[in-house]
């Protein structure tokens, strides 16, 4: 009906349908908002004020109209909703409009009111906003480019909505969507096209300040893009959306199925979700100075503060190894994005009265040059400014988390992210959000944010007691340096040994470290009836078995081992029993009983009335009747490493390292990427005596891998 009425007007009714269309949009928010004009050399900019204004940012909003239409009233019209919605400043400026002033008039025109916020409002681009639909949509990224080429600096990001970015109408759209859209056609904007580059000739339509998508991108600010299914114009959005992201510019776009053109404009229900959308951008691009997010620490998280020691903090790091050489400027500045996506671990560690909690950090920390071992100690101190540190050599970026803030899998979103971002800066590729690289752009889920412990439960609590195991002992470094030696393996053969006993990779693994560690044992207690138990403490990482999306603390332990006093074990047994062991343990009914034990803990009237100081005392010691003293070590695979095809020729090599135990001297991890395994064995004593014992039993397994160390 639209396109019908529409499409037998004068371009005079068009221009006055259109006004009234502006009136229509604004409806009831009209009384929500103050009006005002201001001219700049001729030009009329509109400026809308909410009454309730709750946010310092501004939008410059570009009306769209085909470049023919769009008055006054009309551009009014949605600029009344976006300040009434989204509580800022809205500026509007009346651009000139063809066939009485073709192009380049209208981005001449849009530049001249972008200079004026900046330069007379004296509002900081990185406040302002654009916004744009259809032909609006598109003067936003022409606006961009001639900021770009003039040397001005852009504004936080740019929202479009339906944008017209190809004059050319190249896309699939245009003819795939002509009977569905219900407002737009193709001879339409073939006339529009015609009238403002005032030439029928196409070439001139791919001018890329008439045609972005004819343009170089790569500079763009974040752009987050609406479109509808059914309209015409689909493929103009889809096609700057892949451009924009194979240029190395952040773009999201949100693609609502059997909508029309520049749908957000009109007041339906499904605009709820677009003004949230909108709002979440903003927040990300050009956040207002707001209150730091807080949130308590998760169950499992509680023990880390309560545990640590004057020379012991939980702290792993996560790394990957580049190409190239990084850059420090380029790094510092992905950071100074990723952080805003992980308000639950990009946070220091506060001190409460009846527990410790987490706050968002208020600034990016700087990035820190290796020393010459891994995991030093953070103080509590550093971890109350910031609890996760950014360490560069050479072409490696290595995080360092406070185990209180995540797990391995939090930690590796959080590195995959980063790296993700680093390469869009660097060399101006597009990386989709896959694979575990999350979107900038978009706010953190809920689901991502939530302590998944707490929907644990369970009618029977198992017990917390256990047996102590074996701990190696050596000569302790009295400087606290740390020895970390890498087993580089080939992916493909330890699958294959593993296959050949029955067993999954870690199992195979934990047999191997189990058997060295036997090893060890027996040439240092002679007598066999005084061996303890070898136990190895296995994170299991829960989200699969409990459905959770967080990316805070989510694993519980298990610990298979075995008793040398029992006699002597070949691979085989060893294999076979700590298979047989982690498959009973591993289990949704097995692990809700001991976790429900841990989670009930939290919720008694007592512990939660209990003083901070007094929590601490508890929790320590429990932690040291029942914690790392039950195993040998722990030895953490975190699995094969899946990357975006994009990231995959600069991404060389990844690496796990835990820290060393509070009690013992060792701790072992392992991932693999690219076709090689790395199990990274560290400790803090001068013997290297778990290495040498577990090279020897994988020399009588056959295999034979290349081995790394930073030892002195």
């Amino acid at each position: 009906m639209i396109k019908s009425i529409s499409s037998g007007l004068s371009l005079e009714r068009t221009r006055k349908w259109q006004d009234r269309i502006g009136d229509v949009i604004a409806g009831k928010l009209k009384r929500n908002a103050l009006y005002d004009t201001i001219m700049v050399d001729g030009l009329e900019i509109s400026r809308v004020i909410p009454r309730d204004e709750t946010s310092a940012n501004v939008i410059l909003y570009i009306h769209g109209g085909g470049y023919l239409c769009g008055g006054a009233k009309y551009a009014r019209g949605f600029a009344t909703v976006l300040a009434s919605r989204l509580g800022c400043k809205v500026f509007a400026p009346i651009y000139r409009l063809a066939p009485e002033h073709p192009f380049p008039s209208a981005p001449e025109d849009v530049y001249k009111a972008y200079k004026h916020l900046v330069e007379v409002q004296g509002i900081a681009p990185d406040k302002i906003v654009l916004c744009g639909e259809s032909a609006g949509g598109g003067l936003c990224y022409s606006l961009c480019q001639m900021l770009r080429e003039r040397g001005d600096r852009m504004p936080a990001g740019i929202v479009a909505i339906s944008p017209w970015t190809d004059l050319t109408l190249s896309g699939k759209s245009y003819k795939e969507n002509e009977n569905c859209d219900p407002s737009m056609t193709k001879s339409r904007l073939e006339h529009y096209a015609k009238e403002y580059m005032g030439t029928e000739d196409k070439e001139a339509y791919k001018n890329p300040l008439a045609s972005p998508l004819f343009a170089s991108l790569s500079d763009m600010p974040p752009s987050l893009i609406f479109v509808g299914g059914d309209e015409v114009m689909l493929d103009d959005s889809v096609q700057l959306h892949r451009l924009l992201e194979a240029q190395g510019a952040r773009s999201r776009i949100v693609i609502e199925p059997s909508m029309w053109h520049a749908y957000p404009l009109y007041n339906i229900k499904e605009n709820e979700k677009v003004f949230s959308i909108i709002s979440g951008f903003l927040r990300v691009v050009a956040p207002n100075n707001k209150k730091l997010r807080w949130m308590a620490l998760d169950n499992s998280a509680k023990i880390y503060p309560a545990a640590r020691t004057s020379t012991w903090s939980n702290v792993f790091r996560i790394s990957a190894t580049l190409s190239e050489k990084i850059d420090k400027e380029c790094l510092k500045s992905a950071l100074d994005i990723v952080v805003r996506r992980f308000p639950s671990i990009a946070v220091r560690l506060k001190t409460g009265v009846f527990w410790y909690y987490i706050e968002e950090i208020p600034s990016t920390p700087d990035i820190m040059d290796e020393k010459s071992y891994p995991l030093s100690r953070m103080a509590f101190d550093d971890i109350r400014k910031c609890a996760f540190r950014v360490i560069v050599y050479k072409s490696r970026i290595a995080i360092e988390f406070f185990h209180a803030l995540t797990d391995g899998s939090g930690g590796l979103v959080f590195l995959k992210t980063l790296v993700a971002e680093y390469l869009k800066l660097k060399y101006g590729i597009g990386v989709p959000a896959t694979q575990g690289v999350l979107n900038t752009l978009e706010e953190p889920k809920a689901s991502e944010l939530e302590d998944s412990f707490m929907k644990i439960d369970s009618r029977v609590q198992a017990k917390r007691s256990d047996t102590l195991a074996y701990k190696l002992d050596g000569t302790r470094e009295l400087d606290g340096f740390r020895t970390n030696t890498t087993f580089i393996f080939d992916t493909e053969e330890l699958i294959s040994r593993a296959k050949g006993y029955g067993v999954t990779l870690t199992a195979y693994m934990s047999a191997m470290l189990a058997r060295a560690c036997m090893l060890v044992q027996a040439k240092e207690v002679k007598n066999p009836r005084r061996r303890k138990m070898i136990k190895i403490l296995i994170p299991v990482n829960l989200r699969k078995i409990y459905d959770s999306e967080t990316l805070r603390n989510f694993v519980f332990y298990v610990c298979p081992g075995v008793d040398p006093r029992l006699g002597e074990y070949s691979v085989a047994e060893l294999c076979k029993s700590f298979s047989s062991q982690m498959a009973l343990m591993i289990n949704e009914k097995q692990l809700s009983s001991r976790i429900s034990k841990n989670v009930k803990s939290e919720k008694t009237m007592i512990l939660k009335l209990a003083p901070l100081f007094l929590k601490n005392l508890v929790m320590k010691m429990i932690f040291n009747a029942v914690g790392e003293r039950t195993s040998s070590f722990t030895f953490s695979n975190l699995g094969a490493v899946e990357l975006p095809e994009e990231m995959k020729d600069y991404v060389k090599r990844m690496d796990l390292i835990l820290g060393v135990q509070s009690f013992a001297p060792y701790n072992t991890a392992f991932i693999s990427y690219g076709g090689k395994a790395n199990l990274n064995i560290i400790r803090n004593i001068k013997e290297p005596k778990l290495e040498r014992a577990l090279y020897e039993v994988l020399k009588g397994e056959g295999i034979r891998p290349c081995v790394e160390s930073n030892g002195r």
